[in-house]
Protein backbone atom coordinates (compact mmCIF):
# COMPACT_ATOMS: atom_id res chain seq x y z
CA UNK A 1 0.00 0.00 0.00
CA UNK A 2 1.25 3.35 -0.72
CA UNK A 3 1.40 5.70 2.02
CA UNK A 4 -0.57 8.51 0.48
CA UNK A 5 -3.88 5.34 0.32
CA UNK A 6 -3.30 5.34 4.51
CA UNK A 7 -4.63 8.37 6.08
CA UNK A 8 -2.71 6.65 9.39
CA UNK A 9 0.54 6.90 7.46
CA UNK A 10 0.05 10.59 7.76
CA UNK A 11 1.45 10.71 11.07
CA UNK A 12 5.05 10.09 9.12
CA UNK A 13 4.87 13.60 7.44
CA UNK A 14 7.79 15.90 7.94
CA UNK A 15 7.17 19.41 7.37
CA UNK A 16 9.46 21.37 5.26
CA UNK A 17 10.43 25.14 5.01
CA UNK A 18 12.68 27.27 2.96
CA UNK A 19 14.99 29.69 4.78
CA UNK A 20 14.61 33.02 3.18
CA UNK A 21 17.82 34.70 1.79
CA UNK A 22 19.92 36.41 4.36
CA UNK A 23 19.15 39.95 3.00
CA UNK A 24 15.38 39.67 2.14
CA UNK A 25 15.74 42.21 4.39
CA UNK A 26 18.23 44.45 3.09
CA UNK A 27 20.50 46.85 5.85
CA UNK A 28 17.56 50.40 5.16
CA UNK A 29 15.00 48.05 6.35
CA UNK A 30 13.63 47.65 2.93
CA UNK A 31 11.87 44.76 1.77
CA UNK A 32 14.13 43.46 -1.13
CA UNK A 33 12.84 42.57 -4.78
CA UNK A 34 9.25 41.23 -3.47
CA UNK A 35 8.16 40.52 -7.35
CA UNK A 36 10.93 37.64 -7.23
CA UNK A 37 10.40 36.60 -3.96
CA UNK A 38 6.93 36.32 -4.82
CA UNK A 39 7.61 34.52 -7.34
CA UNK A 40 9.89 32.30 -6.07
CA UNK A 41 7.41 31.36 -3.22
CA UNK A 42 4.66 30.88 -5.35
CA UNK A 43 6.87 27.68 -7.35
CA UNK A 44 8.30 26.50 -4.09
CA UNK A 45 4.16 26.22 -3.10
CA UNK A 46 2.48 24.99 -6.05
CA UNK A 47 4.86 22.86 -7.28
CA UNK A 48 7.05 21.39 -4.36
CA UNK A 49 4.44 21.60 -1.88
CA UNK A 50 6.80 23.25 0.75
CA UNK A 51 4.85 23.84 4.25
CA UNK A 52 6.61 27.67 4.95
CA UNK A 53 9.51 29.72 5.35
CA UNK A 54 12.25 30.85 8.00
CA UNK A 55 13.28 34.51 7.64
CA UNK A 56 15.87 36.14 9.92
CA UNK A 57 14.56 39.43 11.95
CA UNK A 58 17.45 41.16 12.16
CA UNK A 59 17.89 43.46 15.52
CA UNK A 60 20.48 45.43 13.92
CA UNK A 61 17.61 46.42 11.40
CA UNK A 62 14.63 46.96 13.44
CA UNK A 63 16.30 48.99 16.50
CA UNK A 64 18.65 50.52 14.38
CA UNK A 65 17.37 54.09 14.72
CA UNK A 66 18.14 54.46 18.53
CA UNK A 67 16.90 52.81 22.07
CA UNK A 68 13.65 51.04 21.48
CA UNK A 69 13.06 53.22 18.24
CA UNK A 70 11.77 49.88 16.49
CA UNK A 71 10.77 49.83 12.66
CA UNK A 72 8.93 47.01 11.51
CA UNK A 73 7.14 48.05 8.62
CA UNK A 74 9.58 45.78 6.27
CA UNK A 75 9.03 42.60 8.30
CA UNK A 76 5.35 43.56 8.44
CA UNK A 77 5.09 43.63 4.47
CA UNK A 78 6.92 40.52 3.95
CA UNK A 79 5.05 38.27 6.27
CA UNK A 80 2.10 39.71 4.68
CA UNK A 81 3.25 38.56 1.72
CA UNK A 82 4.09 34.85 3.11
CA UNK A 83 0.62 34.91 4.59
CA UNK A 84 -1.23 35.58 1.63
CA UNK A 85 0.64 32.56 0.12
CA UNK A 86 -0.46 29.89 2.63
CA UNK A 87 2.76 29.86 4.12
CA UNK A 88 3.98 29.31 7.24
CA UNK A 89 6.06 31.71 9.04
CA UNK A 90 9.37 30.26 11.49
CA UNK A 91 10.51 33.54 12.75
CA UNK A 92 14.34 33.56 13.94
CA UNK A 93 14.93 36.51 16.94
CA UNK A 94 18.50 37.63 15.24
CA UNK A 95 20.68 39.37 17.98
CA UNK A 96 23.83 38.24 16.36
CA UNK A 97 25.59 40.19 13.25
CA UNK A 98 25.63 38.76 9.82
CA UNK A 99 28.82 38.53 8.17
CA UNK A 100 32.15 37.09 9.00
CA UNK A 101 30.80 33.71 9.11
CA UNK A 102 30.18 30.77 6.13
CA UNK A 103 27.59 31.32 3.91
CA UNK A 104 27.37 34.57 5.51
CA UNK A 105 26.70 36.98 1.62
CA UNK A 106 25.79 40.14 3.68
CA UNK A 107 26.57 42.40 6.57
CA UNK A 108 24.61 43.25 8.97
CA UNK A 109 25.69 44.63 12.19
CA UNK A 110 23.92 44.51 15.51
CA UNK A 111 22.70 48.12 16.35
CA UNK A 112 25.30 50.63 16.25
CA UNK A 113 24.09 52.64 19.39
CA UNK A 114 24.77 49.30 21.11
CA UNK A 115 28.40 48.82 19.52
CA UNK A 116 28.68 52.56 20.48
CA UNK A 117 29.08 51.08 23.62
CA UNK A 118 31.84 48.69 22.87
CA UNK A 119 34.05 51.80 22.00
CA UNK A 120 34.52 52.96 25.76
CA UNK A 121 34.26 49.92 27.13
CA UNK A 122 34.75 46.88 24.68
CA UNK A 123 34.90 44.18 27.13
CA UNK A 124 31.02 44.02 25.98
CA UNK A 125 32.48 41.82 23.53
CA UNK A 126 33.53 38.28 23.62
CA UNK A 127 37.14 38.53 23.74
CA UNK A 128 40.08 35.46 23.30
CA UNK A 129 43.21 35.08 25.32
CA UNK A 130 45.50 37.75 23.43
CA UNK A 131 42.46 40.02 23.95
CA UNK A 132 40.90 40.02 20.35
CA UNK A 133 37.48 40.68 20.38
CA UNK A 134 34.62 39.92 18.40
CA UNK A 135 31.84 42.12 17.70
CA UNK A 136 29.05 39.36 16.20
CA UNK A 137 27.46 38.72 19.50
CA UNK A 138 27.13 40.65 23.19
CA UNK A 139 29.58 38.66 26.11
CA UNK A 140 26.99 36.67 28.34
CA UNK A 141 29.01 38.77 30.64
CA UNK A 142 27.08 41.38 30.09
CA UNK A 143 23.48 39.38 30.06
CA UNK A 144 22.96 41.40 33.27
CA UNK A 145 24.64 44.37 33.48
CA UNK A 146 22.68 47.69 32.76
CA UNK A 147 25.31 49.81 30.03
CA UNK A 148 22.55 49.95 27.55
CA UNK A 149 21.01 53.14 27.94
CA UNK A 150 19.87 51.82 31.49
CA UNK A 151 19.22 48.56 30.12
CA UNK A 152 20.91 44.95 30.39
CA UNK A 153 21.61 42.75 27.30
CA UNK A 154 19.19 40.16 28.61
CA UNK A 155 16.42 43.76 28.63
CA UNK A 156 17.81 44.43 25.19
CA UNK A 157 16.51 41.11 23.94
CA UNK A 158 13.30 40.92 25.71
CA UNK A 159 12.80 44.01 24.66
CA UNK A 160 13.00 43.43 21.42
CA UNK A 161 10.98 40.18 21.50
CA UNK A 162 7.90 42.01 23.51
CA UNK A 163 7.93 44.77 20.12
CA UNK A 164 7.81 41.85 17.98
CA UNK A 165 5.00 40.51 19.53
CA UNK A 166 3.27 43.54 19.70
CA UNK A 167 3.80 44.42 15.95
CA UNK A 168 2.86 41.15 14.70
CA UNK A 169 0.31 40.15 16.60
CA UNK A 170 -2.41 39.53 13.93
CA UNK A 171 -0.01 37.47 12.25
CA UNK A 172 0.19 35.21 15.48
CA UNK A 173 -3.54 35.07 16.24
CA UNK A 174 -4.21 33.77 12.97
CA UNK A 175 -1.88 30.98 12.79
CA UNK A 176 0.77 32.49 9.97
CA UNK A 177 3.40 32.48 12.38
CA UNK A 178 4.27 29.05 14.11
CA UNK A 179 7.69 29.10 15.40
CA UNK A 180 10.03 31.84 17.05
CA UNK A 181 13.38 30.99 16.93
CA UNK A 182 15.51 32.68 20.02
CA UNK A 183 18.83 33.75 18.75
CA UNK A 184 21.31 33.22 21.76
CA UNK A 185 24.70 33.60 20.73
CA UNK A 186 26.60 33.92 17.06
CA UNK A 187 25.12 32.70 14.00
CA UNK A 188 22.06 32.31 16.05
CA UNK A 189 23.30 29.52 17.81
CA UNK A 190 23.57 28.72 21.71
CA UNK A 191 27.48 29.03 21.31
CA UNK A 192 30.38 30.77 21.92
CA UNK A 193 32.05 32.27 18.62
CA UNK A 194 35.21 30.03 18.93
CA UNK A 195 35.83 29.84 15.14
CA UNK A 196 35.56 33.23 13.62
CA UNK A 197 36.58 33.14 10.26
CA UNK A 198 36.98 37.02 10.88
CA UNK A 199 40.00 36.08 12.70
CA UNK A 200 41.70 33.64 10.69
CA UNK A 201 40.31 30.69 11.63
CA UNK A 202 40.14 27.52 8.81
CA UNK A 203 38.62 23.87 9.12
CA UNK A 204 39.13 21.94 10.79
CA UNK A 205 40.99 23.94 13.62
CA UNK A 206 40.50 23.52 17.46
CA UNK A 207 39.24 27.23 18.14
CA UNK A 208 39.44 29.18 20.65
CA UNK A 209 37.98 29.70 24.49
CA UNK A 210 35.68 33.08 24.45
CA UNK A 211 35.90 34.18 27.98
CA UNK A 212 38.38 36.25 28.40
CA UNK A 213 36.24 39.75 28.89
CA UNK A 214 36.61 42.07 32.34
CA UNK A 215 32.97 40.39 33.27
CA UNK A 216 33.55 36.76 32.60
CA UNK A 217 37.21 36.66 33.83
CA UNK A 218 35.66 38.20 37.09
CA UNK A 219 32.88 35.53 37.49
CA UNK A 220 35.88 32.60 36.64
CA UNK A 221 37.71 33.69 39.45
CA UNK A 222 34.85 34.35 41.92
CA UNK A 223 33.91 30.37 40.98
CA UNK A 224 37.22 29.32 41.60
CA UNK A 225 37.40 31.25 44.80
CA UNK A 226 33.88 30.01 45.80
CA UNK A 227 35.07 26.27 44.82
CA UNK A 228 37.70 26.70 47.14
CA UNK A 229 40.45 27.34 44.84
CA UNK A 230 41.04 30.47 44.23
CA UNK A 231 44.13 29.36 42.08
CA UNK A 232 42.39 28.13 39.66
CA UNK A 233 42.33 30.07 36.39
CA UNK A 234 42.17 29.52 32.77
CA UNK A 235 43.70 27.29 30.51
CA UNK A 236 47.28 28.24 29.44
CA UNK A 237 47.95 25.48 27.21
CA UNK A 238 45.03 25.24 25.24
CA UNK A 239 46.29 26.86 21.74
CA UNK A 240 45.03 28.99 19.18
CA UNK A 241 42.38 28.55 16.56
CA UNK A 242 43.83 26.37 13.43
CA UNK A 243 46.15 24.26 16.04
CA UNK A 244 45.22 20.37 16.16
CA UNK A 245 44.31 19.16 19.20
CA UNK A 246 47.85 17.21 19.47
CA UNK A 247 49.70 20.13 19.11
CA UNK A 248 48.42 21.42 22.64
CA UNK A 249 49.07 20.59 25.86
CA UNK A 250 45.16 20.58 26.93
CA UNK A 251 43.63 19.33 24.26
CA UNK A 252 46.07 16.05 23.54
CA UNK A 253 45.18 13.16 24.78
CA UNK A 254 44.87 12.44 28.27
CA UNK A 255 45.82 16.18 28.17
CA UNK A 256 45.04 18.97 31.01
CA UNK A 257 41.67 18.57 29.96
CA UNK A 258 41.29 15.56 32.07
CA UNK A 259 42.72 17.60 35.26
CA UNK A 260 40.78 18.79 37.95
CA UNK A 261 41.38 21.97 37.06
CA UNK A 262 40.47 22.37 33.74
CA UNK A 263 36.94 20.00 34.69
CA UNK A 264 36.00 22.75 37.10
CA UNK A 265 36.46 25.66 34.45
CA UNK A 266 34.86 23.93 31.22
CA UNK A 267 31.77 22.80 33.58
CA UNK A 268 32.04 26.79 34.61
CA UNK A 269 32.22 27.70 30.50
CA UNK A 270 29.77 25.26 29.35
CA UNK A 271 27.33 25.99 32.58
CA UNK A 272 27.43 30.09 32.17
CA UNK A 273 26.62 29.48 28.13
CA UNK A 274 23.74 26.85 29.31
CA UNK A 275 22.62 29.45 31.89
CA UNK A 276 22.69 32.02 29.60
CA UNK A 277 20.21 29.82 27.10
CA UNK A 278 18.34 29.61 29.92
CA UNK A 279 17.26 33.00 31.02
CA UNK A 280 16.67 34.20 27.20
CA UNK A 281 14.38 31.70 25.92
CA UNK A 282 13.14 32.24 30.01
CA UNK A 283 12.04 36.04 28.93
CA UNK A 284 10.62 34.40 25.67
CA UNK A 285 8.65 32.06 27.28
CA UNK A 286 7.06 34.60 29.56
CA UNK A 287 6.15 36.75 26.87
CA UNK A 288 4.83 34.49 24.09
CA UNK A 289 3.41 32.65 26.89
CA UNK A 290 -0.49 31.43 26.26
CA UNK A 291 -0.16 32.14 22.60
CA UNK A 292 -0.03 29.09 19.63
CA UNK A 293 3.33 28.90 18.83
CA UNK A 294 5.91 27.23 19.08
CA UNK A 295 9.94 28.26 21.30
CA UNK A 296 12.82 27.08 19.14
CA UNK A 297 17.02 26.84 20.48
CA UNK A 298 19.58 26.02 17.55
CA UNK A 299 22.63 24.30 18.67
CA UNK A 300 25.43 24.35 16.43
CA UNK A 301 26.88 20.99 14.29
CA UNK A 302 29.97 21.20 15.70
CA UNK A 303 30.85 17.77 13.88
CA UNK A 304 34.74 18.27 13.35
CA UNK A 305 37.39 16.61 15.89
CA UNK A 306 34.48 14.45 17.17
CA UNK A 307 36.18 11.54 16.97
CA UNK A 308 39.13 12.77 18.86
CA UNK A 309 39.29 12.25 22.96
CA UNK A 310 38.91 15.81 23.89
CA UNK A 311 36.34 16.97 21.73
CA UNK A 312 38.57 20.07 21.31
CA UNK A 313 36.31 22.23 18.81
CA UNK A 314 32.95 21.37 20.73
CA UNK A 315 34.83 22.22 24.04
CA UNK A 316 36.23 25.73 22.78
CA UNK A 317 32.47 26.26 21.52
CA UNK A 318 30.84 25.48 24.90
CA UNK A 319 29.62 22.22 24.48
CA UNK A 320 31.46 19.64 27.17
CA UNK A 321 31.12 16.42 25.66
CA UNK A 322 32.98 13.84 25.85
CA UNK A 323 32.49 9.79 26.07
CA UNK A 324 32.25 10.30 29.58
CA UNK A 325 30.09 13.08 29.62
CA UNK A 326 26.86 14.12 27.51
CA UNK A 327 27.14 17.57 26.49
CA UNK A 328 23.92 17.96 25.09
CA UNK A 329 21.74 16.82 26.83
CA UNK A 330 21.98 19.43 29.69
CA UNK A 331 21.03 21.64 26.58
CA UNK A 332 17.81 19.80 26.00
CA UNK A 333 16.94 19.58 29.61
CA UNK A 334 17.34 23.64 29.66
CA UNK A 335 15.05 23.80 26.39
CA UNK A 336 12.19 21.38 28.07
CA UNK A 337 12.00 23.92 30.85
CA UNK A 338 10.37 26.34 28.35
CA UNK A 339 8.69 24.01 26.42
CA UNK A 340 10.74 24.50 23.41
CA UNK A 341 12.15 22.61 20.33
CA UNK A 342 16.19 21.94 19.80
CA UNK A 343 16.80 22.83 16.51
CA UNK A 344 20.16 21.06 14.82
CA UNK A 345 21.80 21.44 11.86
CA UNK A 346 24.60 19.37 9.77
CA UNK A 347 21.71 16.88 8.91
CA UNK A 348 22.38 16.68 5.18
CA UNK A 349 26.56 15.41 6.07
CA UNK A 350 27.80 12.48 6.21
CA UNK A 351 30.88 11.08 7.81
CA UNK A 352 32.86 10.65 4.76
CA UNK A 353 32.37 14.33 3.20
CA UNK A 354 35.42 15.81 4.90
CA UNK A 355 39.08 14.55 4.75
CA UNK A 356 40.22 11.90 7.81
CA UNK A 357 42.49 14.60 9.18
CA UNK A 358 39.25 17.11 9.99
CA UNK A 359 38.17 13.67 12.60
CA UNK A 360 34.66 14.19 11.65
CA UNK A 361 31.73 12.47 12.61
CA UNK A 362 28.30 14.53 11.78
CA UNK A 363 26.28 11.22 11.73
CA UNK A 364 27.60 10.69 14.92
CA UNK A 365 26.51 13.73 16.10
CA UNK A 366 23.25 14.35 14.92
CA UNK A 367 22.47 11.06 16.35
CA UNK A 368 23.63 11.86 19.89
CA UNK A 369 21.99 15.37 19.61
CA UNK A 370 18.70 13.87 17.93
CA UNK A 371 18.67 11.82 21.12
CA UNK A 372 19.29 13.36 23.51
CA UNK A 373 16.07 15.86 22.59
CA UNK A 374 14.15 12.73 22.68
CA UNK A 375 15.29 11.70 25.69
CA UNK A 376 14.19 14.46 27.65
CA UNK A 377 10.93 14.61 26.05
CA UNK A 378 11.17 17.46 23.53
CA UNK A 379 11.03 17.41 19.76
CA UNK A 380 13.78 18.06 17.72
CA UNK A 381 14.11 19.85 14.20
CA UNK A 382 16.52 20.51 12.07
CA UNK A 383 18.69 22.33 9.15
CA UNK A 384 21.15 21.11 6.37
CA UNK A 385 24.42 23.21 7.28
CA UNK A 386 25.92 24.01 3.79
CA UNK A 387 23.91 24.24 0.34
CA UNK A 388 23.00 21.15 -1.23
CA UNK A 389 21.21 19.97 -4.34
CA UNK A 390 22.23 16.40 -4.71
CA UNK A 391 20.65 12.49 -4.14
CA UNK A 392 22.83 11.96 -1.04
CA UNK A 393 22.24 14.91 1.31
CA UNK A 394 18.63 15.07 0.53
CA UNK A 395 18.64 10.93 1.29
CA UNK A 396 20.92 11.63 4.72
CA UNK A 397 18.45 14.62 5.30
CA UNK A 398 15.64 11.91 5.24
CA UNK A 399 17.33 9.02 7.50
CA UNK A 400 17.58 11.64 9.80
CA UNK A 401 14.37 12.85 9.80
CA UNK A 402 13.03 9.43 10.75
CA UNK A 403 15.83 7.37 11.93
CA UNK A 404 13.86 4.01 11.92
CA UNK A 405 11.87 4.59 8.59
CA UNK A 406 7.70 4.99 7.83
CA UNK A 407 5.37 3.34 10.03
CA UNK A 408 2.54 2.59 7.81
CA UNK A 409 -0.01 2.35 9.92
CA UNK A 410 0.81 5.52 12.18
CA UNK A 411 3.28 7.52 14.36
CA UNK A 412 7.00 6.26 13.34
CA UNK A 413 8.91 5.42 16.17
CA UNK A 414 11.17 8.67 15.97
CA UNK A 415 10.21 11.70 13.46
CA UNK A 416 11.80 14.66 13.50
CA UNK A 417 9.33 18.01 14.12
CA UNK A 418 10.39 19.65 10.50
CA UNK A 419 13.20 20.49 8.75
CA UNK A 420 14.36 23.89 7.47
CA UNK A 421 16.10 24.08 3.87
CA UNK A 422 19.08 26.12 3.65
CA UNK A 423 18.55 28.19 1.91
CA UNK A 424 15.81 30.02 -1.32
CA UNK A 425 17.90 30.97 -4.50
CA UNK A 426 18.34 31.33 -7.78
CA UNK A 427 20.15 27.80 -7.91
CA UNK A 428 17.47 25.96 -6.46
CA UNK A 429 14.92 26.38 -9.61
CA UNK A 430 17.63 25.49 -11.80
CA UNK A 431 15.49 21.98 -13.59
CA UNK A 432 17.35 19.01 -12.42
CA UNK A 433 17.86 20.27 -8.98
CA UNK A 434 14.09 21.65 -8.27
CA UNK A 435 12.77 18.46 -10.01
CA UNK A 436 14.81 16.62 -7.27
CA UNK A 437 13.78 19.12 -4.60
CA UNK A 438 10.20 18.40 -4.98
CA UNK A 439 11.32 14.58 -4.80
CA UNK A 440 12.58 15.60 -1.47
CA UNK A 441 9.97 17.50 0.11
CA UNK A 442 7.06 14.52 -1.35
CA UNK A 443 9.19 11.64 0.61
CA UNK A 444 10.06 14.07 3.55
CA UNK A 445 6.06 14.04 3.72
CA UNK A 446 5.67 10.52 3.80
CA UNK A 447 4.32 10.38 0.08
CA UNK A 448 1.33 12.46 1.08
CA UNK A 449 0.43 15.60 -0.74
CA UNK A 450 0.79 18.95 1.18
CA UNK A 451 -1.30 19.00 4.73
CA UNK A 452 -2.12 22.06 5.47
CA UNK A 453 -3.56 21.08 8.76
CA UNK A 454 -0.90 20.13 11.43
CA UNK A 455 -3.03 19.02 13.51
CA UNK A 456 -3.42 15.91 10.72
CA UNK A 457 0.01 14.39 11.23
CA UNK A 458 0.42 14.80 15.24
CA UNK A 459 1.67 18.24 15.54
CA UNK A 460 -1.06 21.06 16.58
CA UNK A 461 0.25 23.99 18.17
CA UNK A 462 -1.16 23.81 21.57
CA UNK A 463 -0.82 27.63 23.72
CA UNK A 464 2.63 27.80 25.29
CA UNK A 465 3.25 26.98 28.53
CA UNK A 466 4.84 28.85 31.07
CA UNK A 467 8.09 27.66 32.14
CA UNK A 468 7.60 24.23 34.22
CA UNK A 469 10.65 24.68 36.64
CA UNK A 470 14.10 26.77 37.22
CA UNK A 471 17.15 25.10 35.82
CA UNK A 472 19.63 24.48 38.23
CA UNK A 473 23.08 23.08 38.42
CA UNK A 474 22.18 19.94 39.68
CA UNK A 475 20.07 19.39 36.56
CA UNK A 476 22.77 19.92 34.63
CA UNK A 477 25.32 17.19 35.86
CA UNK A 478 22.26 15.06 36.32
CA UNK A 479 21.86 15.09 32.14
CA UNK A 480 25.71 14.96 32.04
CA UNK A 481 25.48 11.42 33.03
CA UNK A 482 26.18 9.06 29.52
CA UNK A 483 22.94 7.50 28.69
CA UNK A 484 23.19 6.63 24.65
CA UNK A 485 21.82 7.15 21.76
CA UNK A 486 18.84 5.88 20.06
CA UNK A 487 19.18 2.91 16.93
CA UNK A 488 19.69 4.74 13.42
CA UNK A 489 18.73 2.84 10.00
CA UNK A 490 22.03 2.24 8.10
CA UNK A 491 20.01 4.02 4.98
CA UNK A 492 16.43 5.95 4.68
CA UNK A 493 13.56 3.78 3.41
CA UNK A 494 12.55 6.92 1.32
CA UNK A 495 15.03 7.81 -0.95
CA UNK A 496 14.61 10.36 -3.68
CA UNK A 497 16.34 8.51 -6.27
CA UNK A 498 15.25 5.05 -4.91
Amino acid sequence: MAASDNKNSLLNYVPVYVMLPLGVVNEKNELSDPETLEAQLKRLKEQAGIDGVMVDVWWGIIESDGPKQYNWTAYKKLFQLIASLELKIQAIMSFHKCGGNVGDVVTIPIPKWVRNVGDSNPDIFYTNRKGTRNDEYLSIGVDNVSLFDGRTAVELYSDFMSSFKENMSDLIQSGDIVDIQVGLGPAGELRYPSYPQSQGWEFPGIGEFQCYDTYLSKDLKEAAAKAGHPEWDFPEDAGEYNDKPDETGFFKKNGTYVSEEAKFFLTWYSNKLIFHGDKILGEANKIFNGLKLNLAAKVSGIHWLYNHDSHAAELTAGYYNLSERDGYRPIARMVSKHFGILNFTCLEMRDTDNADEALSAPQELVQDVLSKAWKEGIDAAGENALETYVAKGYNQILLNARPNGVNPNGKPKLKMYGFTYLRLSDTLFEDDKFELFKKFVRKMHADHDYCGDAGQYGQEIVPLKSQNSQLTEEDIADAAQPSGDFEWDSETDMKVDG
